[in-house]
């Protein structure tokens, strides 16, 4: 087995989100959690190597955060997902940073949960992985409860993953966290950020995030009363709460692109057409469309302008056309550009689609002079 064990849930049309574990722990990590975001997300929770279904092969002695992050993008790239969102705790929450810092490209969002971008030095991860290379993790999970939770919660699922991991890959996994540190690297993130930190987490207090929201620009800090460690596991409304809040930038963000390009009286009239039945396909085209394609800095609103044009002509869609031929307008194409853009689809699309797609662009430009 080369990829990462994992689970997918939620439509495969949905925008991706990818939940990354804490070190002993598997994706049953996520299970308050993962169905919930499963109703507007691609969901795929992932394992740690030798944790859950993984294979233990998958890390060797000397491993670094990295190495995790680049499993990671392999398992992303095995599924044809190329953007996603992204949330982790702890260990994988520093994979989360990793990408954000080294794999910008691939991330549109990012929530670090209960983590840090470092782990108090090496010294005492060194000591962990020599002693679980020495004795196993019996001992390690007798006292995961006290670690991982406040107060008398416990998950004996959790807990039972731990004692079952396997304990070379588990202590690779220390030695991936005694030698991470992205302090210096934070400012370089652009991503929107989400931090999360549970007010009685001895691991990783909300000092740590803190100090990450502090360094990555524009990030959001949430302090969870009453959550340790594994807040996913014992406060998952409130994290599920975040979750959604942050994701659902998207949505702003694309919305507000969707103003600039297309302009608010139309907008103003879709939004007006709205139904409940309509409503989810409305918030999936402003997070997908346009808060993640539309947005994404690679191709300008001009460049796009003229791909949408080209593609809504190879398909037929007219009245698609008209709106995106005033889009192309806002967007500073010219009439003539937009000719020759169209006399271009009548060598790769045919003439007669061609032929309908001057006769629809000459009345929205006759419009737009008219109004202009």
């Amino acid at each position: 087995m080369t990829l990462l064990n994992h689970r997918a849930e939620g439509p495969a049309s949905a925008p991706p989100l990818l939940l990354g574990p804490s070190l002993g722990t598997s994706y049953a990590l996520w299970d308050g959690v993962a169905p919930e975001l499963s109703i507007t997300h691609r969901v795929v929770r992932w394992d740690l190597p030798g944790h859950g279904g993984s294979a233990a092969g998958l890390i060797r002695a000397g491993a670094s955060v990295g190495d995790l992050a680049g499993r990671v993008l392999a398992l992303a790239d095995s599924l044809g997902i190329e953007r996603f969102t992204y949330a982790g705790v702890s260990l994988g929450g520093a994979v989360g940073l990793h990408l954000a810092v080294h794999h910008p490209q691939r991330l549109s969002s990012l929530a670090v949960i209960c983590s840090s971008a470092h782990f108090n030095g090496s010294r005492p991860w060194e000591e962990r992985a020599a002693l679980v290379r020495r004795e196993g993790l019996a001992g390690l999970a007798e006292n995961a409860g006290a670690r991982w939770f406040a107060g008398d919660f416990t998950v004996p699922r959790l807990v039972r993953d731990h004692r079952d991991a396997d304990p070379e890959a588990y202590a690779a996994c220390c030695d991936a966290l005694a030698a991470f540190d992205l302090r210096e690297r934070l400012p370089e993130i652009t991503v929107p950020t989400l931090l999360v930190a549970g007010r009685e987490d001895p691991a990783t207090p909300p000092a740590h995030l803190r100090e990450i929201a502090d360094a990555v620009p524009g990030a959001t800090l949430m302090e969870l009363p009453g959550a340790s460690h594994l807040a996913p596991a014992q406060c998952p409304e409130a994290v599920l709460t975040a979750l959604r809040a942050h994701f659902g930038q998207d949505a702003r963000r694309g919305m507000a692109v969707r103003r600039e390009v297309l302009g608010d009286a139309h907008v103003d009239r879709a939004q007006a057409r709205q139904t409940p039945f309509t409503a989810r396909f409305q918030d999936f085209i402003s997070r997908y469309a346009w808060g993640e394609i539309w947005t994404d800095p690679t191709l300008s609103h001009r460049e796009r302008s003229m791909i949408t044009l080209t593609a809504l002509v190879a398909h037929g869609h007219y009245d698609e056309l008209a709106m995106h031929i005033r889009a192309a307008c806002r967007n500073g194409l010219s009439p003539e550009e937009i000719g020759a853009v169209l006399l271009q689809t009548a060598v790769y699309c045919g003439v007669p689609a061609a032929n309908s797609a001057f006769a629809t662009a000459q009345r929205v430009l006759a419009e737009e002079a008219g109004t202009s």
